[in-house]
């Protein structure tokens, strides 16, 4: 498959970027600078150097691709629109250039719902969880609802806590639902679950949790 990637140079996509080429897939990295993508990642994939809140710079990207995956956050704790804005963007872009699937990577930490237990559900997440990440957490939930209203096959994927460990190459998941005691998980697995998702027509329009 050709898949394009943004977000290449963070945590969480530089390992969809090696996941996917190490699955034979052909690779479109956009990235603000290459430097920052591993030298053995930039030999294998093609690299694009774009600013991806311009939808006619990254269209060329994303153009004859068959799914699309945002791997961008927010860095720190401050105000941000990166997703928010970035998934315009992309979302524009693919609209334009005929391309339907599109995946985005979201946190779990968004929603307290039944899939969760009672501590988290009425405490862990509306008090303190939701409150010290409450400007992340409000761009990913605006970016979510921008990508929801378009007429894409979207699938937004919710990890917890994200771990810089190797990953186990399996994960628990739940549609539209969190996941019971699912506190984390290495961004490794994230980026499996990304790449296992991206031809399951099951998950279209829909909300995906995973943890470990």
């Amino acid at each position: 498959m050709r898949i394009t990637v943004f977000g290449a140079t963070g945590g969480t996509g530089v390992e969809v970027v090696r996941q996917a080429l190490a699955a034979g897939h052909e690779v479109t990295a956009v990235v603000r600078d290459p430097a920052r993508l591993p030298a053995e990642l930039r030999e294998r994939a093609e690299v694009v150097q774009a600013d991806v809140m311009d939808p006619e710079a990254i269209r060329p990207a994303v153009a004859g691709r068959d799914a699309v995956i945002s791997a961008l956050g927010p860095r720190g704790r401050g105000p941000t629109t990166i997703c928010t804005d970035g998934i315009r963007s992309i979302a524009a872009a693919c609209e334009a250039a005929g391309v339907r699937r599109v995946l985005m990577v979201s946190a779990s930490g968004l929603a307290a719902d039944a899939g969760d237990g009672a501590v988290t559900r009425y405490v862990v997440k509306p008090m303190i969880l939701q409150r010290l990440l409450r400007h992340a957490f409000a761009d990913m939930s605006e970016a979510e609802s921008v990508l929801g209203g378009t007429k894409l096959d979207w699938t937004v994927v919710r990890p917890p806590r994200l771990l810089d460990k190797p990953g186990k190459g399996t994960y628990r998941r739940a549609l539209d639902l969190n996941v019971r005691r699912g506190f984390q998980i290495p961004r490794a697995d994230v980026a499996t679950a990304l790449l296992d998702h991206v031809q399951d027509q099951g998950s279209v329009r829909h909300i995906v949790t995973i943890a470990t």
